[in-house]
């Protein structure tokens, strides 16, 4: 596929999601490699049109370049926005509230603190950059699992097998305690992250290194 095909495929799919206005959004190609650049009118704004584009055949890599400007250029002070990330992660079940703290520069969050597996560190990101003011999530939560378990490599394994979007023959695996290393080809950048999320989900995992390349 030529760049300048994919970037009207890019283009193409952007204007045909009702939730994002594309009309900001430049885009541009060169070696499979996408560069989002303008700006949009909130994080989520942002975020989706990334996860779009990681969906177009021939993406093998994007640079996110999109700035987020509030209507109006109306800012939420730092102070507020802290403490609706606060509130927003306590009223999540799902999250330890009491292992996490927020600090907040500028509209970017910074979530901190310790949890037990990786789906809580997800849910708290994604809890909080639905919020009105945020421009950015830095998640520097870390994971430190309360079990250890035996033949981590193995049960991975059985994962990707099962999943119906991964070819489990193309990717190697690697365990060092409770690091997981992943390498090799996919053939597409949800396929990708399938891999990456099936590894996370492994109990007693504490961090993936995804070193897998799009194909």
């Amino acid at each position: 596929m030529s760049d300048k095909s994919l970037r009207q495929d890019i283009i193409d799919e952007l204007d045909f999601e009702p939730s994002i206005d594309a009309a900001n959004i430049g885009v541009a190609a060169e070696d499979g490699i996408v560069t989002l650049s303008g700006h949009v009118g909130s994080y989520m704004e942002k975020l989706k049109a990334e996860e779009l584009v990681r969906h177009v055949k021939g993406v093998h890599g994007i640079a996110q370049e999109i700035e987020v400007r509030y209507p109006g250029d109306k800012q939420t002070a730092d102070d507020e926005i802290a403490r609706r990330a606060l509130d927003i992660v306590k009223w999540d079940t799902s999250v330890p509230a009491d292992k996490i703290q927020v600090r907040v520069q500028s509209g970017w969050v910074s979530l901190s603190g310790q949890v037990d597996w990786y789906y809580q560190k997800a849910a708290a990101e994604s809890a909080v950059r639905r919020l009105h003011g945020v421009k950015g999530v830095n998640n520097e939560l870390t994971i430190q699992p309360r079990v250890q378990v035996a033949d981590l490599k193995g049960r991975i394994e059985n994962a990707f097998k099962r999943n119906a979007e991964i070819d489990a023959a193309n990717i190697r695996i690697s365990v060092s305690g409770n690091k997981v290393t992943l390498d090799g080809k996919v053939k597409s950048w949800p396929e990708r992250y399938a891999a990456e999320n099936a590894a996370w989900a492994a109990p007693g995992v504490s961090a993936v290194d995804d070193r897998l390349s799009v194909a």
